[in-house]
């Protein structure tokens, strides 16, 4: 599927104004949406606006999984746990993002 300046504020806009309220926002249902994989549509994110947009909606989502579940229209025990295992899936993602080096100073000959 070929990537749409539109997708970032279509994907905010779908997070922002989601009106179910036996689930919750997700990217999956955004990728069905606008007839895409999940593959597909996690694959956008190597354009900046759009990854700026899936991390906002992830807040979103994460933010909507908690309000319900303090008003008990969803497990709590199951929301801490979606939480716990996003939570795990960031870690992951972030260690898989570093790089190591070494730097090694050199003292300058002419210091004593």
């Amino acid at each position: 599927m070929q990537y749409k300046k539109e997708y970032p504020k279509r994907l905010y806009n779908f997070f922002v104004t989601y009106q179910d309220t036996t689930s919750a926002p997700s990217i999956a249902k955004f990728a069905r949406s606008i007839g895409a994989t999940v593959e597909e549509t996690e694959g956008f994110r190597i354009h900046s606006e759009f990854d700026r947009a899936y991390r906002e909606c992830n807040e979103i989502r994460r933010d909507y999984l908690i309000d319900s579940a303090l008003c008990k229209r969803f497990d709590p025990s199951f929301v801490k746990f979606l939480i716990s295992e996003e939570s795990d899936s960031y870690e992951r993602e972030d260690a898989q993002n570093q790089i190591e080096f070494t730097l090694k100073v050199l003292s300058d000959s002419n210091e004593d």
